[in-house]
């Protein structure tokens, strides 16, 4: 047997005591630690490679669905007259709750900004175009036709949108003495405005909103109720399109007809209670008799009147309209083309004076807080000048039968 040195030297009767041998790693804390952080890497990227889950790493919330009982009512049902049926909004496209941004050019100011529209609304496409479905409170069912896009105005038992929707006024009184009548456009986008419009603008102004907005029903509607009669602003092309565009849906000339009417029929459908229509901005469209006579006897058909807001001498909407026996004015001034004070009341003196002189004048203006100031102001001294502020409606008749 082999003795080891120690062995030797260990006195007799002891066992010597041989020393521990450590254990050790065949790495380093610092290997074991980068190998680790490996593996995981490893197995992330795995995951995030193989893994077919658009929302990994994403908050989660589960919900329990339940279907409702035989006797009980859907949500919606309480939500008011403005609730869309289950059955439609089961039906609707995922794609028509998205919301999109336009960019909305006001067409005497240029001011540009941008507005929510809900759905396909955004789009260019005329066959995704999703209107609103509720219709306003105090519309004649009657006047109203369903197209694919929703309600619109329609002539029925004799009764036109034009003659149902006119602002009350004193017809009689207005044969007898000068006339003025105030439109006040570009509504609908931006409630803010909208709103302030509707207050502090007497019901003799008409107010024009345009298809576009969040909720224009809403606000159409609110016109109403204060007994401002409203027009719908059509968006139509301008000399510099597409580098100045109205917004969607706007009428081309470089499309065939029938496809301008489809574009209409969407405009049409946005709200209801309209008594006319009016251009917004438009001032290619308008100068082509070509493409204008299609939209205007449409229009007349459906018992509209039309405003042509006088951005261009070229127009033909006034010899169209003469043609279809349609209810027709066109703005004499645009009130606020420069917008100061001093510049509104300067234009407001050229209407009044235009309206001694012709028995009738007409002015547009846009939505600006200084020029629903001024307006207002001016509208209060006319009784002392001996002139009556009149709705559009009973001024379009006044120069029909004058």
């Amino acid at each position: 047997m082999t003795e080891t040195a120690d062995e030797l030297s260990t006195p007799l009767g002891q066992k010597a005591e041989r020393p521990k041998r450590r254990f050790r790693l065949p790495f380093s804390a610092m290997q074991a630690l980068a190998v680790l952080l490996g593996l995981f890497l490893v197995a992330f990227l795995s995951i995030a490679l193989f893994t077919d889950n658009p929302l990994g790493g994403e908050p989660v919330a589960q919900i329990a669905l339940r279907k409702p009982a035989a006797d009980e009512k859907p949500a919606a049902a309480a939500s008011g007259p403005h609730a869309e049926p289950a059955a439609k909004a089961e039906s609707r496209p995922a794609a028509a709750a998205e919301n999109k941004t336009v960019t909305i050019i006001d067409g005497s100011s240029g001011k540009r900004q941008d507005v929510v529209i809900g759905g396909d609304a955004a789009g260019k496409t005329d066959t995704e175009a999703v209107a609103p479905a509720a219709v306003m409170a105090g519309i004649d069912p009657r006047l109203l036709e369903k197209t694919r896009y929703g309600m619109i105005p329609v002539v029925a038992d004799g009764l036109k949108p034009f003659t149902v929707y006119a602002a009350e006024a004193d017809r009689a009184k207005a044969a007898k003495m000068p006339v003025v009548a105030i439109v006040v456009g570009g509504l609908g986008v931006g409630a803010a405005k909208t709103v302030d419009a509707i207050k502090k603008l007497p019901p003799a102004v008409t107010l024009a909103f345009t298809p576009y907005g969040a909720d224009p029903t809403k606000l159409a509607e609110r016109a109403r109720a204060q007994r401002h009669e409203i027009l719908l602003q059509i968006p139509m092309e301008p000399f510099d399109y597409p580098d100045n565009d109205p917004g969607p849906q706007t009428l081309l000339t470089s499309l065939p007809p029938e496809q301008n009417i489809d574009r209409l029929y969407w405009h049409l459908s946005r709200f209801q209670g309209y008594a006319g229509i009016a251009n917004f901005m438009g001032a290619r469209f308008l100068a082509t008799d070509a493409v204008m006579q299609p939209i205007m006897r449409e229009a007349a058909k459906r018992g509209l009147g039309y405003l042509d807001d006088g951005s261009t001498p070229r127009s033909v909407a006034s010899s169209l309209a003469a043609g279809q026996a349609m209810p027709f004015a066109k703005a004499d001034f645009a009130i606020d083309a420069v917008p100061t004070s001093a510049e509104i009341d300067r234009t407001l003196i050229k209407l009044e004076t235009l309206a001694k002189e012709r028995g009738l004048a007409v002015g547009v203006a846009s939505a600006l807080p200084i020029s629903i100031e001024r307006i207002a102001a001016w509208i209060k001294t006319l009784d002392s000048r001996g002139i009556m502020l009149v709705p559009l409606t009973t001024a379009m008749l006044k120069s029909k039968s004058g």
